[in-house]
């Protein structure tokens, strides 16, 4: 499996694979269903994000099949990334997929010099909190995730890449 670059070719596909209002919600926190290519293809926009297709092969352009999607949002000023709208092809989930995923997007935001790595999970999204915990995140501290969602729409559970950890397992 190879992470590549996203492109606006595969947002249709990536915009697709949520089945549900409810899928859409614990994915991205939007409340459209169904997600649109456009909404999936402006999100790159942001300089900021930087979005990613897990793939089958193909170690130059996208020749397999798309596994997985997802983001590393980086933030210099505050010199921390947050790795964001991660999801797996229906079709590739129950794999270890995802572990995979989120390791090579970790691997992509320390590889640009952030050493502290966040995400938030949505607090139904049971399924995404193992696969996070899986690959090696950890729950920030209560007070630190009590702080961070004050200004968010719901209370997220907060995970950070443990900095005393020197290489991706």
């Amino acid at each position: 499996m190879d992470l590549l670059p996203f492109t606006a070719e595969h947002a249709a596909t990536v915009a697709g694979w949520p089945a549900s209002p409810e899928e859409v919600l614990l994915w991205c926190g939007r409340r459209e269903f169904p997600v649109t290519e456009g909404t999936v293809a402006g999100w790159q926009e942001d300089q900021e994000v930087h979005g990613y297709l897990l793939v089958e092969g193909g170690a130059e352009s996208v020749t397999g099949a798309v596994l997985g999607y997802g983001e590393v949002w980086t933030d210099a000023e505050e010199d921390e990334a947050e790795l964001a709208r991660v999801v797996v092809a229906p079709a590739a989930r129950g794999r270890g997929v995802g572990r995979v995923l989120v390791r090579a997007l970790l691997e992509r935001a320390r590889d640009a010099g952030f050493d502290d790595v966040f995400l938030r999970v949505h607090p139904d999204n049971a399924g995404a909190l193992r696969c996070y915990e899986g690959a090696g995140f950890v729950r920030v501290a209560p007070e630190a995730a009590a702080e961070w969602n004050a200004v968010q729409p719901v209370a997220y559970v907060w995970l950070t890449w443990p900095a005393h950890v020197a290489d991706i397992p």
